[in-house]
């Protein structure tokens, strides 16, 4: 069994590279693309230093996964509306000794060590280091990849769909629920992207020869185009869950 030692990503920026390399195919290219990530990316490194977390074996990356922290009222009314909102509110509040709750933004996974439980693994070592910081909460804007085989179907519906053992259908969603996190409610506007036609052609290997909503593959809904403005835009649902 590999040995796996994790530490966060500013303590070994020599793996930096690497760590964008393999984990390239975790998500779709247009995800990528999303401008609110684009903007705060930097300041979201710099001030949540400590819940940016990568696994390495053997000094490969394996995993990875990061979070923010946020002050949030623990009602569903008071949620951010998804990622790019609990990006922008983490960020705008200032005084980061009233933020008592941790979202967890992201995990990924090399594909060479999947099924090894390193999921698993990072969100509990982020739960860990939330606990010992004094932040009580947990949630995450999780972003279930069956949703995608589903895209006429909204999330609030999707969210309830389980099989007869009575466990969620999407393996995502599964996973937090094992871990003991409750489903909240959709987020039906986490992320925002949009593109011209050009762009999303090249993001997608598709082409979109007159405007429309279209299904393409890992979009968790249509992606809707205007050719006559030259542009296509995607309104991706997640789904908020709370683990603590």
């Amino acid at each position: 069994m590999p040995q796996f030692e994790i530490v966060t990503t500013a303590e070994r920026e020599d793996l930096h590279d690497q760590f964008a390399t393999a984990f390239k195919s975790s998500w779709p290219e247009f995800i990528f693309h999303d401008p609110v990530a684009h903007q705060f990316v930097s300041a979201v490194q710099e001030r949540f230093a400590r819940y940016d977390i990568t696994v390495v074996s053997d000094n490969h990356v394996v995993a990875g996964g990061w979070g923010i922290t946020l002050a949030w009222d623990q009602t569903v009314e008071n949620l951010p509306g998804g990622y790019d909102d609990a990006l922008v509110r983490a960020l705008s509040q200032l005084d980061s000794s009233r933020h008592d709750t941790l979202s967890i933004m992201a995990i990924a996974v090399h594909p060479r060590y999947r099924g090894q439980g390193l999921s698993s693994l990072i969100i509990s070592e982020l739960r860990r280091r939330a606990e010992s910081d004094d932040v009580p909460h947990v949630i995450a804007p999780v972003r279930p990849p069956l949703k995608s085989s589903y895209p006429l179907t909204r999330m609030v519906d999707f969210a309830q769909w389980r099989r007869g053992s009575g466990e969620h259908i999407d393996p995502w969603i599964r996973l937090h629920e094992r871990m003991g996190a409750v489903i909240l409610g959709p987020a039906e506007r986490s992320m925002i992207i949009t593109g011209s036609v050009d762009e999303w052609q090249s993001w997608t290997g598709m082409l979109f020869p007159q405007s429309g909503a279209y299904v393409v593959p890992e979009a968790l809904d249509l992606v809707v185009f205007d050719c006559a403005n030259d542009t296509g835009v995607y309104i991706e649902p997640n789904l908020w869950m709370r683990h603590c």
